[in-house]
C-alpha cells in the first residue's frame, strides 16, 4: 500500500524527492503517513480535500477484505 500512495503522490507534486511514506501498524488499524514538501501540500490535499479523499478511497478499495482498517494521514 505504501507504493500505491507513493506513486500517486509523486505524480501530483513538483518535488518528487520530498515524498516520504511510512506504514505504521497500530492495534486497530494500519496507518499510512504521507509527508511532502510544504509547497506541495496543497497539491496532495486538493480543492476542498478532494484529492486526499480520492486517495483514501483508492486505499480503502485496495485493502478491502483485510482484517484491519487502513487509514491515510497527510502529515505537515
Amino acid at each position: 500500500m505504501q507504493e500505491l500512495i507513493r506513486h500517486i503522490a509523486t505524480a501530483l507534486v513538483d518535488d518528487a524527492a520530498g515524498v516520504e511514506v511510512k506504514e505504521l501498524d497500530q492495534e486497530d488499524a494500519l496507518v499510512i503517513e504521507l509527508r511532502v514538501a510544504p509547497d506541495d501540500l496543497g497539491k496532495v490535499i486538493g480543492k476542498q480535500g478532494r484529492t486526499a479523499r480520492a486517495m483514501r478511497s483508492l486505499l480503502t478499495a485496495a485493502t478491502a477484505g483485510r482484517d484491519k482498517e487502513t487509514r491515510l494521514e497527510i502529515v505537515e
